[in-house]
């Protein structure tokens, strides 16, 4: 339901994603994500594109005082086959699917005057990784872990930063670069879970897979959409601002059925393959 009146029984769809994103504690968050998605599936909820939200200082985003950021080298590993090195294993990858939480939450308040599709799309990732994160929290702590135990990098949100002032630029760099390297690294990472026979791991990785070829999917389509009304080449833009962001050059081998189902095409594929260093 959208409406120019106002309602006080009706959520504010963006605003609440800004105040989403604010929220510090990763239980409160994801039960906040939750409850405005039932906004959204009962429809009581109102959207303007074109409001300019104004970001409160060092309020974003939000996230516990645990773990500690480190540079990424400096991210400790253990073997597999310990019960505390697939509990890093796991923290690492729990730490990768809140800060997809805080990203998704970050484009819907963020860019205006997109389509309204593009609003609701975009929640649809930060719920998606709000139920992944949870999965892998709750399995952290059945191996008597639990999120924030260890440390952690920063990479997928400084990205997110960079990128905060061009929604071209968000759409070509995190989605498509940045959460696309898991489509390439999560059937490795279920492998080595198969591997130790921890099944709940290996059907959890399935599920984040999956949501995520759709994920990388509205990043993909998003950014050819910003590109043809802008008379882009999406070839020639994804170039210069993987160079303008200093974005991570990828390394294969590469998911390439996984990226197609993702919405790259085979010129993208075909490139990124034959890619000079």
């Amino acid at each position: 339901m959208q409406s120019n009146q106002p309602n006080s029984s009706l959520v504010d769809l963006r605003k609440q994603a800004y105040n989403c994103l604010c929220i510090q504690d990763p239980a409160q968050k994801v039960y906040a994500v939750h409850h405005l998605k039932e906004s959204i599936k009962n429809q009581t909820f109102l959207l303007d594109p074109q409001e300019i939200i104004p970001e409160q200082e060092h309020l974003i985003p939000g996230r516990p005082c645990k773990p500690d950021l480190v540079n990424p080298l400096s991210v400790k590993r253990r073997a597999m086959h310990t019960n505390e090195g697939r509990a890093i294993a796991i923290h690492a990858l729990a730490h990768i699917e809140f800060n997809a939480i805080n990203l998704a939450l970050d484009a819907v308040w963020r860019f205006t005057n997109m389509p309204k599709e593009y609003y609701l799309e975009w929640f649809k990732v930060a719920s998606e990784e709000a139920k992944h994160f949870l999965l892998l929290k709750n399995h952290l702590i059945d191996l008597g872990f639990d999120y924030g135990d260890f440390p952690a990098h920063d990479s997928l949100w400084e990205m997110v930063e960079k990128t905060k002032v061009d929604v071209i630029a968000r759409m070509a760099l995190v989605p498509r670069t940045m959460e696309a390297r898991g489509l390439d690294a999560v059937p490795m990472i279920r492998n080595r879970f198969e591997q130790i026979k921890d099944k709940i791991m290996v059907d959890i990785l399935d599920i984040i897979l999956h949501d995520e070829i759709g994920h990388v999917e509205i990043g993909n389509r998003w950014f050819h959409y910003l590109c043809d009304i802008n008379q882009l080449d999406s070839i020639e833009i994804f170039e210069r601002l993987s160079i303008q962001y200093q974005a991570p050059t990828l390394r294969g081998p590469f998911n390439l059925p996984a990226r197609k189902l993702a919405g790259f095409t085979d010129l993208e594929l075909d490139l990124l393959i034959h890619q000079k260093d």
